[in-house]
């Protein structure tokens, strides 16, 4: 008894777009992840980056919310693409800078109505609670955006 592995017809040129599909989604969310985390840093008093580098806690945890909350942005607004490759793309652009402003304005607001003054809690070398509030809103207007896309 033998058997053969055939493929469909057609099957690697559909691997091949899924492929591309991939890597063009990779690069748009690093795209808007860095564009995000830049966005973040320019509204926040101080270097962003190095205070990340420098292992500052609280600038860690509110940093990794952001791109948290961008990545789910990016997904579900692939997701909602029904793999339609070129409006994914688009969507996924235009609803990841829209969700980069919202988190700006919601984190201004936050700190405006609470009475936070984020740039010290980034420069803090110590762990403050304030910064899982200051995460959580990152998370919840990312769930926002996310969840409007659908």
């Amino acid at each position: 008894m033998s058997s053969t592995l055939a493929l469909e017809s057609g099957y690697w040129s559909s691997v091949g777009h899924g492929v591309g599909a991939i890597a063009l989604y990779a690069v748009l969310g690093l795209a808007l992840m860095l564009i995000g985390f830049q966005a973040i840093d320019s509204s926040t008093p101080g270097p962003l980056r190095k205070m990340v580098a420098a292992g500052n806690p609280n600038a860690v945890v509110i940093a990794s919310a952001g791109m948290v909350s961008m990545a789910l942005i990016v997904v579900l607004a692939i997701y909602s693409s029904g793999g339609r490759l070129t409006e994914g793309l688009i969507a996924t652009g235009i609803y990841g800078l829209v969700g980069i402003i919202a988190q700006v304005v919601s984190i201004r607001l936050l700190e405006w109505l609470v009475g936070l003054h984020i740039g010290d809690l980034l420069k803090s070398p110590t762990y403050r609670i304030q910064s899982l509030l200051v995460a959580a809103a990152h998370l919840a207007i990312g769930m926002v955006v996310a969840f409007a896309i659908l």
